[in-house]
């Protein structure tokens, strides 16, 4: 998880929503990735989905079974899609994600129409990964505000 962490670090420095994802089975990472949608002009180019595009192509198959995807944030429901079809057996993940998480927050873990459903694990980390979001969306809304205008003068 710590590199993961170190990975939604280098999102943010890039203007990027901060969120870090390693893909790992048997104790080898398989690929890693962070939130790249605006550098890359890609709505899909979250963490979780170019660390599992990384581990794909490094094994030569979409499918991931017996892989762990640790991430920062609670995965959304496009990443959860992403996962499910992977066939990904654990996610583990620091911070809930409230607005858009959908494994804990917005569970879609109901549906029982799924084949495969991957083992979660929450917390580790779980308050550095949540300061992280927390301050970056925190700086985020300062910087729209911007400096106070001047009125022009009569």
């Amino acid at each position: 998880m710590q590199r993961a962490l170190g990975l939604a670090h280098r999102a943010a420095k890039l203007g990027e929503v901060p969120i870090g994802a390693v893909l790992v089975r048997d104790n080898e990472v398989l690929g890693e990735g962070f939130n790249q949608c605006i550098g890359n002009s890609d709505p899909t180019a979250h963490a979780e989905i170019m660390a599992l595009r990384a581990g794909a192509e490094y094994l030569g198959n979409y499918r991931l079974p017996g892989a762990q995807l640790y991430v920062t944030v609670e995965p959304c429901v496009m990443c959860l899609g992403a996962i499910i079809h992977a066939r990904v057996a654990q996610v583990i993940f620091g911070a809930t994600e409230p607005k858009a998480g959908a494994l804990i927050s917005r569970p879609l873990a109901e549906q029982d129409h799924f084949n495969h459903f991957p083992e979660i694990t929450v917390g580790p980390l779980g308050e550095s990964c949540g300061r992280l979001m927390s301050d970056f969306f925190a700086n985020r809304r300062l910087d729209k505000r911007g400096p106070k205008s001047q009125p022009v003068g009569l």
